[in-house]
């Protein structure tokens, strides 16, 4: 078995607390808090909440070089309950913020699903509670990777 990592090491930065309102859209959301806070790099460690609808990938088989890939968006109606999700906060190579989002959510019948969210679609119901912790002396990446032509997170000193 072979194991490869990519890391780096950096601190913890500030740790910011915010609800997302109704009607406010969950991935511009979190994007507006970092905005509001000046977060470059970091993550979701909490998000609880409920949607009026939802917007996400899921993993699918695809005829590509690892089999698998993200397939067209699925949008489901709500009331959805929002049991947790987690991100980390990165950038491009040319500075683009870009929030690498997933969550476990269940419709009004108690069906759990989980994916990757998708800007846009994502309507908050009645509330959004998150915590983002800062990342420092360190960058969180986005980049095209060669061995799996996908983008993928790449953190760097």
């Amino acid at each position: 078995m072979c194991i490869r990592t990519k890391t780096a090491g950096g601190v913890t930065g500030r740790t910011i607390a915010a609800r997302l309102l109704p009607g406010t859209d969950l991935m511009d959301g979190i994007a507006k808090v970092c905005d509001e806070h000046d977060i470059r790099y970091g993550t979701v460690i909490c998000s609880i909440g409920s949607l009026q609808s939802v917007r996400f990938k899921a993993l699918i088989k695809m005829d590509n070089k690892m089999g698998a890939g993200y397939g067209d968006d699925i949008v489901l109606d709500g009331p959805i309950e929002f049991i947790n999700g987690q991100g980390v906060i990165c950038e491009t190579t040319d500075g683009k913020r870009i929030i690498h989002f997933h969550g476990v959510f269940a419709d009004e019948s108690g069906r759990v699903y989980g994916g990757h969210f998708v800007h846009g679609g994502n309507p908050i119901l009645a509330t959004m509670d998150l915590v983002i912790v800062e990342a420092k002396e360190l960058k969180m990446l986005r980049i095209y990777d060669d061995e799996t032509e996908l983008v993928q997170f790449c953190p760097d000193k």
